[in-house]
């Protein structure tokens, strides 16, 4: 394996690439699943499919190797901080991104650098200096600038992106302090314990949503997007992420998740309409030069 200061295969830059194309697209699908699905629903049954379909390929791969040391309470905390990570995050941008705009969603999201760095800071594990302070007021400036323009974005609003917000923090909660449970593990063993200890964890969630619910009238296309959101942004894009940390360091990484509110407002403009108000372009600016300020620095 190569080591993380070395330059990538041209293969890992590809799977990047794809990556963020994936989790671009599934603004525009998640969008679509919510026009026939409720939302808590659409996330529970999102994390739910995803454990279904990594369940068999973790059991494969455990049946074909030489067995793993037991560790009950390792499992559980994966179990716990996944739940954290996937099953609450997921939620929580479901349900904030049928409330505000896609743009306002993706511009939240490419936060979460700067919550992981605040967090960081608050346990000990990093100093915040001035650069980086100046770095977070550019990004809150541009946060503040998308909230209480006059030309605010149609469709967008405060509770929505208040709520996705929650998943940038459940997120970065999940980035700092599972660290150290994670790393214990290889990617397929993380994002099965993840996805499916959701699911279990959370089961009574998605059956009180479920019971309500007219699920036979939901088209065929809601369920392939469905589909999509459990098998491409879930499971695909992670096993990427985990594979592309064995070439290169995290900070690398993320440098192309600036990449995501663009391509996704794009996509929002073409494929639903939305438009490009002043107030985003000049909020959108400055929170992701704040962003790439505070973590380059």
């Amino acid at each position: 394996m190569n080591e993380p200061h070395r330059d990538p295969p041209a293969h890992v830059w590809v799977l990047l690439g794809l990556m963020v194309f994936l989790w671009s697209v599934n603004f525009i699908v998640a969008k679509r699943v919510l026009q026939e699905f409720h939302p808590v629903l659409a996330g529970a049954l999102r994390f739910t499919f995803a454990g279904g379909l990594i369940w068999p390929l973790y059991w494969w791969r455990r049946h074909t190797r030489a067995p793993q040391k037991h560790d009950p309470k390792g499992k559980l905390r994966l179990v716990a901080i996944g739940v954290l990570g996937v099953g609450l995050n997921q939620l929580f941008f479901l349900v904030g991104l049928q409330r505000t705009s896609v743009a306002h969603a993706a511009l939240v999201i490419a936060g979460t650098p700067v919550m992981v760095l605040l967090l960081s800071a608050w346990i000990g594990h990093e100093q915040i200096k001035t650069k980086k302070l100046v770095g977070l007021a550019i990004a809150i400036s541009g946060v503040a600038w998308l909230q209480f323009s006059p030309s605010k974005s149609a469709g967008a609003s405060v509770t929505g992106d208040l709520i996705v917000l929650g998943a940038s923090i459940t997120f970065a909660l999940f980035t700092v302090f599972g660290k150290s449970i994670v790393m214990r593990y290889d990617s397929l063993t993380v994002n099965t314990y993840a996805y499916t200890g959701s699911a279990i964890v959370l089961s009574p969630v998605t059956l009180y949503f479920a019971w309500g619910a007219d699920l036979t009238s939901v088209s065929w296309v809601a369920w392939a997007c469905m589909l999509y959101m459990a098998i491409f942004p879930s499971l695909l894009c992670y096993m990427i992420y985990y594979y592309a940390l064995g070439f290169m360091p995290a900070t690398r990484i993320s440098v192309l998740g600036y990449a995501q509110p663009v391509l996704a407002t794009g996509m929002a403009v073409l494929l639903l309409g939305e438009h490009l108000s002043q107030s985003l372009v000049t909020g959108g600016l400055l929170v992701l030069a704040g962003v790439i300020f505070a973590e380059r620095t």
